[in-house]
């Protein structure tokens, strides 16, 4: 088992050295057909699963994302931030794809249970999300607010902010009017 989870974070260190992707700010554009799967294992159409609603998704990258996507869950969390929010972790590449499982157990210790349906990871379409937002600075989640119809209402991709979430609150507050 640790050999297997030795060479998982081989893959994962193989995926950051790629060539980055410029970011670009998708705003006012729909949110692409993704297939993911949570920690429960069950697959979730994306954006089609989440409509109805305003959701938040938190998209990573790369595993040291994670610490951003942290920040931005307790800052939603103090101040009481009424949304659905999503960890999309996002993982190109073949490699990665065929260690899906080891990445996922590996997933599924560091998290409650009671989150693992909140936690979809995104292998087979990553490159459709990379394109979406780009992948320069990879540390930085990927913030964005969807609407009922999966309209990409807010975007931020500059690492957590005071400013940022009180942005992101007003815009949910506005949609919900």
């Amino acid at each position: 088992m640790r050999r297997l989870f030795l060479i998982a974070i081989v893959c994962l260190s193989v995926i950051g050295c790629s060539t980055p992707i410029n970011n670009r700010t998708p705003l006012n554009e729909s949110f692409p057909n993704v297939v993911g799967e949570n920690l429960n294992e069950q697959s979730i159409l994306l954006p089609a699963a989440l409509e109805g609603d305003l959701n938040l998704l938190l998209i990573g990258f790369v595993q040291d994302a994670q610490f951003d996507i942290d920040r931005w869950l307790i800052g939603l969390d103090f101040t009481k931030t009424p949304i659905k929010a999503y960890e999309i972790p996002t993982i190109q590449g073949m490699l990665p794809r065929m260690f899906e499982s080891v990445i996922n157990e590996g997933m599924r210790k560091g998290i409650p249970k009671s989150l693992w349906g909140g936690v979809i990871t995104v292998y087979d379409d990553a490159q459709q999300l990379a394109s979406l937002t780009g992948t320069q600075f990879p540390n930085n989640a990927r913030v964005l607010l969807l609407d009922e119809q999966g309209t990409i209402r807010y975007f931020y991709d500059e690492g957590f902010a005071v400013e940022a979430l009180n942005n992101l609150r007003s815009e949910i507050e506005k949609l919900r009017q």
